[in-house]
Order: C-alpha cells, then structure tokens, then sequence
C-alpha cells in the first residue's frame, strides 16, 4: 500500500481506530530508536570479550540495520525504514551529533596541545602526511581505472586523504585506558598526538567542505573562496571574543554567590543555544553545521567546574540515545553488496592496506628517530591508527557533496571506506596486546627494586568518594599507634569510573606518569580536588606520610589495577570501602553506589597478594582520635572464632590498644577444638591488652550463637568491629546464608542485625611470600 508522504502525521490515532502507527512520524521514530538501541548494546555485550571500543558495536549495528543485512528483505525494510521517514531519523541523529562534536571539542584542551612535546608533533605530523601521500597515489589509480570521472581529481584526494590521515582521539583514548597503557611513554605520547591530529583532522575537513564548492546556481571558484575566508573569520570571533565570555560565564558559576543555582541554569541553558547558534552560523557559511559546534567547544575554558557540568547535563542523553541514530543513519547507507567484483575487492585491499601502511609506517619512522624502542614505536603507530565517528563524518560529507550533479564518494567507495574503518579499529587492541607488553616489565622492575628490610608501614587505602575519606582517617588513626605513625605510607586512591562519556575522557586527559594508571595528584575539580585537600590536611596534622593518587580504569578490570599497585607500593593491606554508603543516622539512609563496585571488591579478595581488609562505614566519621575528650567515644570490638583470619583481626585489634583513643574488647567464642596458632596468637593478645581493655571467652549453645553474637555487639555499643572474612564457623553460623559474601559470614550477620553506628572492618589475611617478613609489623599495625 503506498503512503502519501504530503499526508504524513506527526503521531496515530492507535489501532483501535484502524491507523497504523507506523505511518506516523513519531511512533515510527520510537521504534527505530528501540531497535537501534537494542542492536548496538546487543553487539557491545558480544564484543566485551574482545576488549573492543564501543563504537565497533555501533558502526556495525549501523551495517547490520542498512541493506547490507536488514535490508536484503525489502517488505521488513521499507516497513521499517520506509524512505520517507529518513529526513526524520537524519535530523533527530544531526541534533545529536552537533550536540557530541560540542563535546569532543570540550574534551579537546588547545592550551594542553600547545604544551606538548616536539616529539608528539612530529610523530602527528608524520601521521597525517604520509597518509596523504598514499591517499594521492590510491585517488590517481581509481581516476585511472575509470572510477567517477565527472569528480575532480582534488576535491577526490582532499576527502580520501583526510579519511586516511584521521585519529580517532575520543576511541584512542578508551583503548588506551582499556589497555592500562594511558600512563606508558607510548599512552602518552599517543594521546598528545591524537589530540593534535583530531585538530589538525577538523581543520581540513573544513578545507574540504569550502573547497569543494558550492554546486548551486552561485558557484564558482571565489565563491570557495568566500566560504574559507568567512570560515577562518568565524573561528577567530569564536577565539577571541566568544571564548572571553565563556570564561567570564565558568567564573560566574564557579563563585559561592547565592543565586548560583539559578545563574548555572540559566547559563548552561544559554550555552546549548550557543551550541546550536554556532551550528547555524557555519551552515550559513556553507561549512558543516557541526563544525560550528566543535569550535564552540574548543571556546569553554577545560579548568573550573563549569564544563563538569555541562557535560553532566547532555552527555548520557547524546551519547547513549541520540548518536546511535547516526550511527544507524550512516548504516542506512552504506551497502556492502555494492563492492562487486575482483576489482572493488581489490580496491578494499588496496584502500586498507594504504592506510594502514600510511599510518604505521609513518609513526613507526619517526618515533624510531625520535629513540623510542621499535617495540614502543610498532605500538604506537598501530594505536595512531585508530578510526571512529570522526572518520564516518567525513565519509558522510563526502558521500552528500556533489560536485557535478555527483557524490564525491559514491556508493562502493563508501562501503569501501565505511569497511577500512571497521577494521584498521578493529585490529588495534589485539594487535598493540601482542606486540607491546609494559606491564610485566613495570611489575618486573619494581620487584627487582624493593628492598623488604625496610620496616616501614605501607597501607593501600582505596576511596569511591569524597564521604569516604574521614571515616577513613579515623580508621587509620584508630590502627596505628603514635610510635607508628613516622614509619607508615599511606597511599590513597580515588577510583574514578572510566566510562563511554566525554566527562571520563577528560579525565584521562590529565593523566601524569606515576605507575600504571595513575595521576600524580588530584588535578580534576571537585570531588578529587576535596579528596586532596582532605588528606593535606591529614597529612600536615599528623606524622603520617600520604600520597595520594586516582586511578581511572573501566570497572571489569579496575581490581587488576588496584592488586597491581599493591605490589608495587609493597602495601601490607588493602582497605576497600564497602559498595553501599550510609548517608544518614538510620538504616534507611543507605546509598548504593553500584554493583560493579561490589565485584571488584570481590576481584580483589580473589587475586590480592597481600592481606586485604573490606571496611563497612556506617558513623566512624565522628571526631578525631588524637584529641583528649574523644579518649571514650571509640569502643573497638574484636570477635575471634579461630582461623587466620580471625589471628590477623587480633592483631589489628592489638594496634589499636595501643592508642589511648581506643577502648579495645577481645571476645572469643569457644568451639569444640582449638588450634595452637589461635591459642599462640590469644595468649599474646591477653599479655599485650591495657588494664582499660577487656578480654571475654564466650561457651554458647550451638543453636543460640548467631542470637549471642548479635545481642552482645547491640548490647555494648561498638562503634567499630573487627572480624575476620573466614573465620571457623561454629554452632548455627554453619546455616547463615550470606548476602555480602565479601563480608564473610560474621561480617554479613552483623550487617544485616545490627543498627545503623556499629561499623565493620573484615580482614582477610594472606600468607604469601609477600608478607614474609611483616608479620612483626602487622602484630601492632595493619
């Protein structure tokens, strides 16, 4: 049945009413907008296991919806993506791509780039200009096989060569991080390059788009000429004058002003229209209307709070619903099926053997003058490689430029290219993980280095938030005694998620070379930036020596990172908060802050090679334990059922005696054996306990345990207690099905029965070869 597009409405009348709502424009957008969401988080999952950038799973979700696949079945295809709705699909799919090219250039920091090394420009230059090169010879042998005579040969070898020559930055940087290599020498010079180039890569194509020419009844050469002039006006108004009040706005929303609530609303709403403003002025132009918005982007200084902010506000929405429709409106057009023949076949082998041998070659070549390690350089220029939503931008101008009633590129160069770019992003993880390995070396290196007769304190204390760091505080207080404290090393971590948003990217962007994923200080605003001043401060008021770091890493292998400096900072233990946080005086006041949190906890219990102990905050964040009149506010609790665990409790337990800020209580719960080590362990503790301090030996009914372990840690009022993760299991404990195995079986009884005030330290020890050699140390310290 044939649809009259004239007659076509926004929404149905329902199909109760005999309309078909996908004759209407905006039940059928709904639909697509599903399907394309579903296809591309679908083929994300699959490809997990590979480690690849999310974009793979979009750019083919896209192939996958076009006629390549979906589209082989004309009655599904045109049922859902009929003709008429394309307009509609581009347009809803334009709005979020301007709004994601705001975003890259909010992640690009011009002053950063201006500040990089001679050898990252060299190796970015020598990235673009070679490929270049071969994009000239691969544009004169399709021009000499008959390939669209009626293009010219320039405006042909501008859109190949920027398509060849271009970086993907925002997907190098994912890699890079998805390969612990952010911190590398090869990670960083990659990341200075990639940015210069994502510049470089935008300037050209606006070369492209203005040379090109118009192909309306004013074209001409001057009126290309007009366009470029008018171009490089607009972005020097952008720099000099619009970046001005930029910074003006980010001062204003950074100051304390009472009405700073109402101001950020107010200029974050008129920053979106900037974005779109800018859009339509270069569009006006005859530039690209998201050209406008990228260099809007470059205008908002990278420093305060204010461009956290917007992002915070438009980046989920852009990037996790909108942009999947370009994706999908791109896979609409290209056509796998239209590469026939020996020849196109051969053409892709030749396309994407030039541009990775352009590419490779180029960045191997300089990077070897520059007297990088082959190894470090073969990686680099692999990594260089790298395509993405950049490269598909550039083949869609192309492919809507016409230049003698004809595409630029036409439907088998663009599935040519479409392809070229799949895969040259595609080989990079795999390949760069079987050519360069700097983890085992940096591992190598540092064991070689470490000098165990040192009888210093190194604790590993890892941090979600800014509420996580005086309860922590106070736990190190509590643990260390005053005689200790000149000897302990306490290294702080802020773990920052490394998503698919543009606020993560900008993280990554301040990474300094400090281990594998870390950055030297807190140098991101806010959260990180309170963490630090907190531990300043710490640090100043006590003799405890603090460094304090954040380590940006995706959740399935942030434990690696965690164990990984473990080892090399030599830490005794691992303090991991506890993945919900309680925010109030009840047990309703309880904040998840995500399951993802509770597996690497999990991850690190299985692969730590020191002790590791899990901390449960729920009020130890009252007043500071140095201070006289909080001598009786700490009542600790060490529960003992046996185990080595419960030995490792007992020995924190006995750290804290030592501070007269703590009131220590020993209880053991007697089974029906005992092991020497226990009774070795016990004795110790009972001649080492202060007069103030109490030891308890408890003989309870097997049936009645789980009820007399919970009545006496309510009964006493605890402010703190320590356990260990497997301790002997006696009576009905053997029963207790646990929610929070991370806890152990007593720590998940007593989370689950205890009130809101009582907060838990589980301690799981580790006797490795490690820990040989600090078990002296641990007897009065974690």
């Amino acid at each position: 049945m044939s649809l009259n597009i004239t007659n076509i409405k926004t929404s149905s009348d329902g199909a109760w009413q005999g309309d078909n709502p996908l004759n209407s424009a905006f039940p059928l957008l709904i639909l697509q907008t599903i399907l394309v969401l579903f296809i591309t988080r679908s083929l994300a999952f699959l490809l997990r296991p590979l480690r690849q950038p999310r974009v793979i799973a979009e750019i083919l979700g896209g192939i996958l919806l076009g006629p390549s696949a979906l589209g082989r079945n004309k009655q599904i295809f045109h049922l859902v993506f009929p003709s008429w709705s394309t307009p509609i699909l581009e347009s809803v799919a334009s709005i979020g791509l301007l709004f994601f090219l705001f975003l890259v250039g909010l992640e690009l920091d011009l002053a950063s780039i201006r500040q990089s090394s001679r050898r990252a420009f060299c190796i970015a230059l020598a990235g673009i200009s070679l490929p270049f090169l071969f994009a000239a010879a691969v544009s004169f042998i399709l021009r000499r096989s008959g390939f669209d005579d009626e293009v010219p040969y320039g405006q042909l070898l501008l859109f190949l060569g920027v398509s060849l020559s271009i970086t993907a930055f925002p997907v190098l940087a994912r890699i890079l991080a998805e390969l612990k290599l952010l911190t590398t020498q090869v990670g960083q010079t990659a990341m200075a390059a990639a940015a210069f180039n994502d510049v470089v890569a935008w300037i050209l194509l606006a070369l492209a788009v203005a040379l090109a020419g118009p192909s309306g009844p004013s074209s001409g050469p001057l009126v290309s000429v007009w366009i470029l002039a008018s171009g490089l006006g607009f972005v020097a108004f952008m720099l000099v004058v619009v970046r001005r009040v930029m910074e003006w706005i980010a001062k204003k929303c950074s100051s304390p002003a009472p009405e700073r609530a109402f101001a950020d609303e107010a200029y974050i709403c008129l920053t979106l229209a900037g974005v779109m403003a800018s859009g339509f002025m270069t569009d006006l132009i005859g530039i690209h209307a998201i050209f406008g918005a990228f260099v809007f982007g470059l205008t908002i200084p990278k420093g305060g709070e204010f461009a956290g902010r917007v992002m915070k506000r438009i980046e989920d929405f852009v990037t996790g619903l909108l942009l999947p429709l370009y994706f999908a409106s791109s896979g609409l057009k290209t056509d796998v099926a239209k590469i026939q023949g020996a020849e196109a076949w051969g053409l892709l082998a030749v396309v994407i053997s030039t541009a990775c041998a352009g590419k490779i070659l180029g960045t191997f070549a300089v990077a070897m003058m520059c007297m990088m390690p082959a190894r470090e350089s073969l990686a680099l220029g692999v990594l260089m490689n790298t395509k993405g939503l950049v490269e598909l931008i550039v083949l869609n101008i192309g492919r809507e430029k016409k230049v003698n009633k004809s595409s630029v590129l036409n439907d088998e160069m663009f599935a040519i290219l479409v392809l070229m770019a799949l895969f040259t992003t595609f080989m990079t993880t795999p390949t760069v993980m079987a050519i360069y390995k700097p983890s085992q070396t940096t591992r190598r290196r540092s064991h070689e280095l470490q000098d165990t007769s040192q009888p210093e304190l190194r604790i590993l204390a890892c941090i979600h938030s800014s509420r996580n760091v005086p309860s922590l505080i106070n736990l190190i207080d509590a643990t260390t005694s005053a005689a200790a404290k000149p000897t302990l090393h306490l290294f702080a971590i802020h773990l920052v998620e490394l998503t698919d948003r543009s606020s993560s990217i900008m993280m990554v962007q301040r990474a300094r070379r400090n281990g594998l994923p870390f950055i030297n200080c807190f140098t991101i605003p806010g959260t990180s930036y309170q963490i630090a001043a907190s531990f300043e401060s710490y640090c100043h008021a006590s003799r405890v020596t603090v460094h304090h770091s954040t380590a940006i890493s995706a959740l399935h292998s942030m434990h690696e990172d965690i164990c990984h400096v473990a080892e090399d900072k030599r830490a005794s233990v691992i303090i991991l908060p506890f993945h919900k946080q309680w925010t109030m005086s009840s047990d309703e006041g309880v904040e998840n802050v995500g399951n993802g949190w509770r597996v690497v906890n999990r991850r690190v219990l299985e692969t730590a090679t020191c002790s590791v102990a899990v901390f449960v905050d729920r009020g130890f964040s009252g007043g500071g334990l140095d201070s006289p009149e909080e001598a009786a506010a700490k009542k600790v609790c060490v529960l003992f059922f046996g185990g080595a665990d419960d030995r490792e409790a007992l020995k924190i337990g006995c750290g804290m005696a030592e501070n007269p800020a703590v009131s220590l209580t020993v209880i053991r719960f007697l089974g029906d054996s005992c092991d020497e080590s226990d009774e070795a362990v016990l004795s110790e503790a009972k001649v080492n306990l202060a007069a103030e301090d109490e030891y308890i030996e408890k003989k309870v009914a097997a049936k009645k345990v789980v009820e007399e372990l919970v009545s006496i840690v309510r009964g006493k009022g605890f402010q703190l207690v320590v356990v260990g993760r497997n301790g002997a299991k006696i009576g009905d404990m053997e029963e207790h099905q646990a929610d929070n195995p991370e806890l152990g079986t007593v720590g998940d009884i007593l989370l689950a029965s205890t009130a809101t005030g009582t907060s838990l330290l589980v301690i799981q020890h580790h006797d490795g070869k490690e820990m040989k050699g600090k078990e002296s140390v641990g007897e009065c310290s974690v």
